[in-house]
């Protein structure tokens, strides 16, 4: 099934080359389906690559999917053109009334800033809270991930002894979900990151789902809000 994306959106052309269906505004108006609707926030420099990558995904699934683009309202990038943001992306101002199926928070380049000096730390409360009356399913991802949890949960982030970087095996340790559905039980899995959470800081109210025990959690599932967190 078709993923709507922005009319124009330079993604387009990479996507249907890649066999993507993909639809625009126009021709989605026209269809007698109603969409998931999922939101990307992206907080990734390179905003086109990290769009498409998801897209991609996105787009593999037998839904049909209207994906909105959305940036943090205050913060400049310095590596995307304002232009670019303007014609491609919502600020969250500006969907901030709206109610999502799902919604994405991407990683961010700020591993190594304490969470509460991150420029944008105040909206990326807001948002957080949000999602929990406006969003039925959130995914943090990375540094999302880790805000997410510190937030929510006041999990302990700390730096590891040496970057974490490669493509390590996992295991899948929690109970059955619809989450894991078709991932064998030793699945390998790309990491690249320098902090990790303290397990022995985790609430109850989360369940891993993946593992490794050397280099620590990948996924949980948060047992008190429709939230997974994926750290790697």
């Amino acid at each position: 099934m078709p993923i709507r994306i922005p009319d124009h959106l330079p993604a387009r052309k990479t996507l249907e080359n890649e066999g993507v269906v993909v639809m625009d505004s126009s021709r989605a108006s026209r269809q007698d389906i109603r969409p998931l609707r999922i939101g990307l926030l992206n907080l990734m420099p390179n905003k086109e690559r990290t769009e498409t990558q998801f897209a991609r995904l996105i787009g593999s699934t037998p839904l049909q999917i209207d994906l909105t683009l959305v940036r943090i309202t205050e913060h400049v990038s310095k590596h995307t053109s304002e232009e670019y943001l303007n014609t491609f992306y919502s600020t969250w101002e500006s969907v901030r009334e709206r109610k999502f199926d799902g919604f994405i928070v991407t990683g961010a380049p700020v591993a190594n800033i304490p969470f509460e000096e991150v420029r944008y730390w105040p909206e990326m409360l807001d948002i957080m809270n949000w999602t929990g009356s406006n969003v039925h399913q959130t995914m943090f991802i990375c540094w999302g991930a880790q805000a997410a949890l510190h937030h929510f949960h006041q999990a302990k982030r700390y730096r590891m002894a040496k970057k974490a970087f490669g493509v390590f095996r996992h295991k899948l340790v929690g109970g059955p979900t619809p989450w894991l559905r078709g991932f064998s039980d030793s699945p390998m899995v790309p990491v690249s990151r320098y902090n990790d959470i303290d397990k022995a800081s985790l609430s109850k109210d989360l369940e891993i789902l993946i593992d490794n025990e050397e280099i620590g959690v990948c996924m949980l599932a948060d047992k008190t809000r429709r939230a997974l967190y994926m750290l790697n």
